[in-house]
């Protein structure tokens, strides 16, 4: 159990909005990107597939370092927690953990301990919904490109 209310909600909270963020970002750059894709020129669609998927590659690395970011200052409030392997944690630890964690790859040679658990968590579960969305819009764009 975790005694500190206020550490508690606090990581509550900046879950909610860093989960809020990554997934407007995501939006929008999907909405973005596929504007762009069609107003491009027509003999381009293979160019277009991979406009498409460096595109989608740039918003993970964003939402990456969003959650990364957030989890890092977390850190920095006592009683939230730390990550066990990293001594102290470095901004790029945070960085890394969010990357296995929204990935879902999860090596486990950084491990977050207490109440930060909940956000590394939820850190997962949103980066494989968004990278699945990524996907149904690579699909959905190879569809409409390279049908002839």
């Amino acid at each position: 159990m975790y005694p500190h209310w206020d550490a508690n909600l606090l990581i509550v909270a900046v879950t909610v909005v860093t989960v809020a963020l990554a997934t407007l970002v995501h939006y929008e750059g999907l909405v973005l990107m596929s504007r762009w894709l069609y107003q491009r020129k027509q003999g381009e669609r293979r160019r277009k597939v991979l406009y498409g998927i460096f595109g989608v590659l740039a918003l993970h690395v964003i939402e990456i370092w969003i959650f990364g970011t957030s989890t890092w200052l977390l850190l920095m409030y006592p009683n939230t927690g730390t990550i066990a392997g990293a001594h102290p944690p470095h901004l790029f630890d945070a960085i890394y953990l969010s990357a296995v964690s929204f990935t879902t790859v999860g090596f486990g040679d950084l491990t977050p301990v207490g109440p930060i658990r909940f956000k590394v968590g939820t850190t997962a579960l949103t980066g494989f919904v968004l990278i699945a969305w990524s996907a149904s819009f690579t699909y959905l764009e190879m569809e409409r490109f390279w049908r002839r």
